[in-house]
């Protein structure tokens, strides 16, 4: 029985150039906020779960931005990105 090696290099997965956009756009979201900005904050995070998620159903295996599926990928992110937007938005309207 042949056995199949897993792939898990960075070759198969994202491209680096985009994984450290998002870091940096994380990055800032905690800056933001640290400073106060929390709305900004969450609109930051939130439009780029929403992004990615739209550029991962668009672009399939040719995006850059992949962890697993093309479904997971997308569901999570923008999962994320609405169910982040519905919480803030129902807190702002609460206050």
């Amino acid at each position: 029985m042949a056995h199949e090696h897993p792939y898990v290099s960075e070759a198969r997965e994202g491209k680096p150039g985009c994984e450290w956009t998002v870091a940096l756009l994380v990055c800032l979201t905690g800056i933001l906020a640290g400073l106060g900005y929390t709305t900004a904050a969450t609109i930051v995070l939130v439009v780029t779960a929403v992004v990615l998620g739209l550029i991962r159903v668009i672009l399939r295996d040719r995006s850059p931005w992949k962890v697993r599926s093309a479904v997971f990928d997308s569901l999570m992110c923008l999962c994320f990105g609405l169910g982040l937007s519905v919480l803030a938005l129902s807190i702002h309207f609460m206050v």
